[in-house]
């Protein structure tokens, strides 16, 4: 832990209904990719933190799962990862998609911080995607009126409009302290998890829709070789049906080995080094509602 009278250090949520672009948020924030992000609804399955030093001061981020009607015991553990994390917090970053209205969760999360007084950042993302720009104030007005958040920063995160005016927000927010994490530190997620996670994301990117809310990834090996610049990589892909099993693997194979390619070439550019990726796809039914798969799978809660 660095102390010294000069350093700041701030803890931020990043909260937010699913798909509201919370993880490519946290990977504008600190400036690598270290959640994944796909169009599909409930990417982040658990809170992820994410490290970003400015000179003397330490952002640390907590990336969320998105608020969504829980359906699976997989996603009540998502909700309540999700609302813990906007307690004992320095500020919450709200996000919004702008072409979306804001649902009854969100408007509730929103009153309870405004009520415990947690300065709010709200951001309205994807504005790139508001065909009349015009529509934006009202939106804005309407938020400023019954929250009062620190901020209203409308932005598009994929063009990194805006970006930076959040970080100014942040910076401005953070308070003497010591740095709680190592200076060259970017994320708490092991390499293992990490590994995982971008193997996963590739699956939600390719398959169907009924498909990746039932898919687990876990990294059965991660280990450099001795005699050459080569990480061996290999990783379990669960699924909870034999037909799901048939979509993932693909006619002849095909659609895992797309996934798996696109997978290595983004564990290369991570890890900066060449990867030799294998992966399997077995068959547990109903993990979502199975305790010990969720643990097992590192996607239970701690309480």
């Amino acid at each position: 832990m660095q102390n010294s009278k000069d350093t700041k250090i701030l803890f931020a949520a990043i909260a937010g209904h699913t798909n509201a672009g919370k993880s490519s948020l946290l990977n504008a924030l600190i400036g690598e990719k270290i959640a994944s992000v796909s169009p599909k609804p409930q990417t982040t399955r658990t809170r992820i933190t994410g490290i970003r030093n400015i000179g003397e001061t330490q952002l640390v981020f907590t990336d969320t799962p998105g608020l969504h009607r829980a359906q699976t015991k997989l996603g009540d553990k998502m909700l309540k990862a999700a609302q813990e994390a906007v307690s004992d917090i320095d500020c919450v970053i709200f996000m919004q998609d702008c072409t979306k209205p804001l649902g009854e969760q969100e408007q509730t999360m929103l009153d309870n911080l405004t009520k415990q007084k947690t300065p709010v950042i709200f951001i309205y993302n994807k504005i790139d995607l508001m065909s009349e720009k015009a529509k934006l104030a009202p939106l804005l007005a309407e938020a400023e009126a019954r929250w009062h958040p620190r901020a209203l920063i409308p932005v598009s995160v994929i063009k990194r409009d805006g970006v930076q005016d959040v970080l100014d927000e942040l910076m401005q927010l953070a308070a003497p302290g010591p740095h709680y994490f190592p200076e060259d530190m970017l994320t708490d997620q092991p390499e293992r998890v990490l590994a995982a996670e971008l193997v996963r994301e590739q699956l939600l990117y390719l398959l169907q829709d009924e498909v990746p809310h039932g898919i687990a990834v876990v990294t059965e090996r991660f280990k450099e070789r001795e005699d050459k610049d080569l990480l061996d990589v290999s990783v379990l892909i669960y699924c909870e049906k034999e037909s799901h099993k048939r979509i993932i693997i693909g006619k002849n194979g095909a659609m895992l080995k797309k996934a798996s390619t696109r997978a290595r070439q983004e564990l290369e550019k991570f890890f900066r080094i060449q990867v030799n990726l294998q992966t399997w796809v077995k068959v547990k039914e109903d993990w979502r509602n199975r305790d010990l798969l969720l643990e097992q799978f590192g996607l239970s809660q701690k309480d």
